[in-house]
């Protein structure tokens, strides 16, 4: 024998999309719709259910504040810009941009001036290699924003790469 169906919360409405989407809406009587994004059945979709019954504004996912360092550097995470890189790249600008979302994370991206980005460089200057791999972090990511409209001026631009460490890079051979 079969389960029979849970009855739908109340007031809540199933449609679906000229493009064969299902969408869900919260309606109370004749008032006005407010959609449910979250997929149906996740605790999600609870909280939005929820804050649509108490006419509360919606839960925010928790991340990143728009318009932040952080925030900046998760939208170029999603991008072809960010996946097109090796993963070898890839890890190793991750760390500098786990390092940078620590310090400054919260700042806002009109913040980051080319004085920031030479602090960061002055600041692993003990390793030229991470100083120069800091930069080439920080040029993909602000090359990729300001393509995208998200700043107006490239802070990268114009900061010299430090000097190469003269020898042979073998310790014990000069």
């Amino acid at each position: 024998m079969q389960d029979m169906p849970r009855p739908r919360p109340r007031f809540l409405q199933r449609h679906v999309t000229q493009h064969g989407r299902v969408v869900w809406y919260i309606r109370i009587g004749r008032g006005p719709r407010t959609r449910i994004r979250a997929p149906f059945g996740t605790p999600e979709f609870d909280a939005e259910y929820q804050a649509a019954l108490e006419a509360k504004p919606r839960p925010h996912k928790a991340g990143a504040e728009a318009g932040s360092l952080a925030w900046l550097i998760e939208r170029y995470r999603e991008t072809t810009a960010w996946t097109d890189l090796s993963l070898a790249t890839r890890r190793n600008r991750e760390n500098h941009f786990r390092r940078a979302i620590e310090n400054a994370g919260h700042q806002p991206i009109r913040a980051i001036t080319s004085a920031a980005i030479t602090k960061g460089r002055d600041s692993r200057a003990a390793t030229p290699a991470q100083a120069r791999n800091f930069l080439d972090a920080m040029r993909g990511l602000f090359k990729w924003a300001k393509e995208a409209k998200h700043v107006a001026v490239d802070p990268t631009d114009g900061v010299k790469n430090p000097k190469a460490q003269k020898g042979s890079g073998l310790p014990g051979v000069d």
